[in-house]
């Protein structure tokens, strides 16, 4: 328990102090054609996250596996750089620009309702709200691991938009 909450809180003061790195005007600039900007990627970290929270705080079942089954591939997709994904429609960020103090704000919410999910919940749990393309049906556990290791995956990426942004000026 005490090593998912460091891995967690370790990786939203990752997330926060690079986010802080960028100034208004960098957060919502393209750094190259085809990205996201910063704003943009940690809105969809807000979206994804706060999605996961809801998915659960949902309904569960008794899991028939091993509750942490999926963790060291959820690892080794998430944290593979070279590998595309696509996200899903439904937590694309709007083309838009973003304050960064508000996504911060709202970021340590998430993390806040994620430390007080992993202390209460039965994390052994099959989570029932969302079925995910290629994992199916997460245990909390997963999901918490998922969170970790997708928003570990989008602060890599947003330390390289950062890096073409500062050569960039």
């Amino acid at each position: 328990m005490e090593t998912i909450l460091t891995d967690i809180d370790q990786t939203f003061v990752n997330l926060h102090q690079l986010i802080l790195s960028f100034d208004e005007t960098q957060l919502n600039d393209i750094p190259f054609a085809g990205s996201w900007t910063a704003g943009q990627v940690a809105q969809h970290l807000i979206l994804a996250n706060s999605g996961f929270i809801e998915i659960m705080q949902g309904p569960v079942k008794d899991t028939e596996r091993r509750p942490d089954q999926q963790i060291e591939q959820i690892k080794k997709d998430f944290l593979n750089f070279g590998l595309k994904m696509e996200s899903p429609e439904f937590i694309l960020p709007l083309p838009m620009s973003y304050n960064k103090y508000r996504q911060l704000g709202t970021l340590e919410n998430i993390r806040s309702e994620l430390f007080n999910l992993i202390r209460t919940n039965d994390l052994s749990k099959t989570c029932l709200t969302f079925e995910l393309p290629v994992y199916g049906f997460l245990t909390r556990l997963e999901a918490v691991y998922f969170v970790n290791y997708h928003t570990q995956r989008h602060t890599h990426q947003l330390k390289n938009i950062y890096h073409h942004l500062t050569l960039k000026n």
